[in-house]
């Protein structure tokens, strides 16, 4: 039966993925990270940068070259899953016991974290984290701290403690609910000193620590705990409707999709007031069976229970007033603004009502994750990352909740102590000592033509400022290569590709849905969809004509229609920027389709520049020149029709392009991408209905 659920099931046992061919011959500290990078495979053991490892271990003090015990454990704001050697703190165990003496009790326990530091071992720059002596004073030599979903279901009920009695016996202890921390790290020297036999502990609200006294004994009872608490869960939920059954029923996969995409973009606008967000949408089975269950509202308003669910997905999260049945998207869209309102009003009442004295000023009181009846789940944060990742907690939350509730009762973390973890003057400290924001960082941006040599080029530009991108074009294979070689520099979170055909109307629209849905709307569009053609007007078939006149005036038109309706839906402005040419502002001989429809383009832009601006929305336009490196319009007729009208070769036509301008220099397509990351980003904010020329000089083409 177990083989026949889907792997990400919450009834699912874990594979054991220890292979001792691969163990084999490692050091202790190379144990510590094989057993940590393979706990961190499989999310239901823990959550991305969740939970810690460690391994005591001894070392060669580099001073006095005597053998010294020394503590290896994950440092502050690291991923087990994908954690490297270096991301392991280490500190001398002698030390981290005489921090025993300078403990002046739980009120002070804050200030023990900056003594961390005094315990380094070997120099080691890795900050240690405020789990260090959680693991430091567990008596045993290989510890493991995780979140696991089914056992937090066990941790979050009611009667936690007792199901955890039922479940392990004496095997596994129990713990209350206690913020991490140093008097948490003295409760389990105590636990593990009055219950030498125990092989872990559940920690109320929180997760589950085991130890062993090899690598492979702390891996295997983690992963045997956990499949146990598992086994346990698939029983006693046997036959039970989860959330109290079903309320609404799922629209399909294509209307899911529609309503998201209208929703997202309207979200977007409302909580992007302090910083672009980005968004992210789920509409999984685990996800769907909880937005629809009659038990989800009440659930919901309850909050998590674990810590790090908590921290990255808010307090609570907002209930979108969706009536699948009804598909009431418009009513949904006009009550938006009253919703949101009531979640910061809601939001601000908390934090007056919990805060301390020297508690850190009011953060962003938008909701993080939005749970759509019948729809689905969608996240916005600063990043698509963290978008993401939100949205995995909140799946953890929802297994969590199914398996509480369905047992039990669920408990969400006490309003208070939920606080006293989101404004923990640690966890603020930690926020202040991020790396200030790229400057396109939260930004959204659309390129057309994005698999050609500008396009690119562009969508790197972006990337590299933090932005996100859904390339463009018509040519599959070219997109495929172009996406395949940013993902691999820049991840696969923040690039999207999408087919389309500037000159078709559906298909535009089609991708306006798409990156709506996939990253939460479009801050910036690129319109750089190219072709280009030669030949003298005479030779001028109509064909060729429109040909010119449907991508390079029609197809910018159309795209930037599209971009228009979406910026206003967002109401937080907006930039366009039109790749034309230089052919746009100064005539070419045999090129009258080209220079016409490119002057089109300018045109455009003025006339949109004048629309938008009292949106905010500003329009801009770049003008290249002989960009022949990487440009998919150079490729064939085109360029041997250039080089016959200048009387040259193919090899000659670039040296003549760079001869006959002013600058003598040969433009570059991230010469382009400079021009067009300039006119999206603040530094331009208070140009609109601007040319730059990027073509190294050419007294025709001045704007005058």
């Amino acid at each position: 039966m177990e083989d026949e659920l889907p792997k990400d099931s919450p009834n699912q046992l874990l594979e054991n993925r220890w292979d001792a061919d691969e163990a084999k011959g490692k050091s202790e500290s190379e144990l510590l990270l094989y057993r940590s990078n393979i706990l961190g495979e499989d999310k239901r053991v823990t959550n991305y940068g969740g939970g810690n490892t460690s391994a005591k271990v001894m070392e060669t003090d580099p001073l006095t070259g005597e053998e010294v015990e020394v503590l290896w454990v994950k440092g502050s704001g690291g991923d087990i899953g994908s954690i490297k050697m270096d991301g392991f703190s280490t500190l001398y165990m002698d030390k981290l016991n005489a921090l025993k003496d300078l403990y002046r009790g739980v009120d002070y326990e804050d200030e023990m974290v900056a003594y961390l530091p005094h315990c380094t071992f070997n120099l080691n720059p890795r900050a240690a984290s405020i789990d260090t002596p959680l693991h430091a004073y567990v008596p045993r030599k290989h510890v493991d701290h995780v979140h696991a979903d089914a056992i937090i279901a066990i941790a979050a009920a009611k009667n936690g403690e007792a199901l955890a009695k039922e479940i392990f016996g004496d095997k596994i202890g129990w713990l209350p609910w206690k913020r991490p921390g140093y008097e948490l790290g003295l409760w389990l020297e105590d636990f593990c000193t009055k219950n030498p036999d125990a092989d872990g502990v559940i920690l109320g609200s929180h997760g589950l620590f085991t130890w062993g006294d090899t690598a492979k004994d702390c891996y295997d009872m983690t992963i045997d705990v956990i499949n146990q608490a598992t086994a346990w869960l698939a029983d006693a939920t046997e036959g039970k409707p989860a959330f109290g059954g079903a309320k609404h029923e799922s629209l399909s996969a294509a209307d899911r999709r529609a309503v998201a995409a209208r929703l997202m973009p309207a979200i977007r606008g409302f909580v992007s007031g302090n910083q672009h967000m980005v968004g992210h949408f789920n509409d999984s089975d685990t996800v769907l069976e909880f937005v629809n269950a009659k038990g989800m509202a009440p659930l919901a308003a309850m909050g998590t229970s674990c810590p790090d669910h908590f921290l990255r997905t808010k307090i609570r999260p907002l209930v979108v007033d969706f009536d699948p049945a009804k598909r009431n998207t418009d009513e949904v869209l006009a009550g938006l603004p009253e919703q949101i309102a009531a979640y910061r009003e809601d939001y601000a009442t908390y934090y007056k009502r919990c805060k301390h004295d020297d508690s850190p000023a009011m953060r962003d009181p938008n909701a993080v994750v939005y749970l759509v009846p019948g729809v689905g789940m969608i996240t916005f944060a600063k990043d698509k990352a963290t978008a993401r990742i939100s949205g995995e907690f909140y799946v953890n939350a929802i297994n969590v909740m199914r398996g509480a509730d369905t047992v039990d009762e669920y408990t969400g973390l006490p309003e208070q102590e939920a606080f006293d973890i989101e404004y923990w003057l640690l966890e603020e400290a930690k926020l202040q000592r991020m790396p200030k924001p790229k400057s396109l960082a939260g930004r959204i941006a659309l390129v057309t033509g994005g698999a050609g040599g500008i396009g690119s080029a562009t969508a790197e530009r972006y990337l590299s400022e933090g932005a996100c991108v859904m390339l463009a074009d018509i040519d599959d294979t070219a997109l495929a290569s172009t996406a395949d070689n940013l993902t691999s520099r820049y991840g696969k979170d923040v690039v999207r590709t999408v087919n389309m055909n500037v000159t078709d109307e559906d298909a535009v629209a089609a991708a306006y849905a798409d990156i709506a849905v996939e990253l939460g709307g479009v801050d910036i569009l690129v319109s750089n969809a190219g072709i280009a053609s030669s030949a003298p007007v005479e030779e001028t078939t109509l064909e060729l004509w429109n040909k010119n006149m449907d991508i390079l005036s029609t197809g910018y038109f159309l795209v930037s229609r599209e971009a228009f309706k979406t910026f206003r839906v967002q109401g937080i402005g907006g930039s366009v920027v039109f790749v034309a040419s230089k052919n746009g502002l100064a005539a070419s001989p045999n090129a009258s389709a080209y220079c016409t429809a490119k002057a089109s383009e300018i045109h455009l832009a003025r006339c949109l520049a004048l629309e938008g601006a009292e949106a905010g929305i500003r329009v801009n336009v770049v003008n290249p020149d002989a960009v022949l490196r990487g440009s998919k319009i150079w490729e064939g007729d085109w360029l041997d029709q250039r080089a016959s009208t200048y009387g040259t070769d193919k090899e000659g036509l670039e040296a003549m392009y760079r001869d006959r301008s002013l600058l003598k220099r040969s433009v570059l397509p991230e010469d382009i991408a400079e021009a067009a990351y300039f006119l999206a980003a603040d530094t331009s904010a208070k140009s609109t209905g601007n040319i730059i020329n990027v073509d190294a000089g050419n007294v025709q083409a001045f704007t005058r």
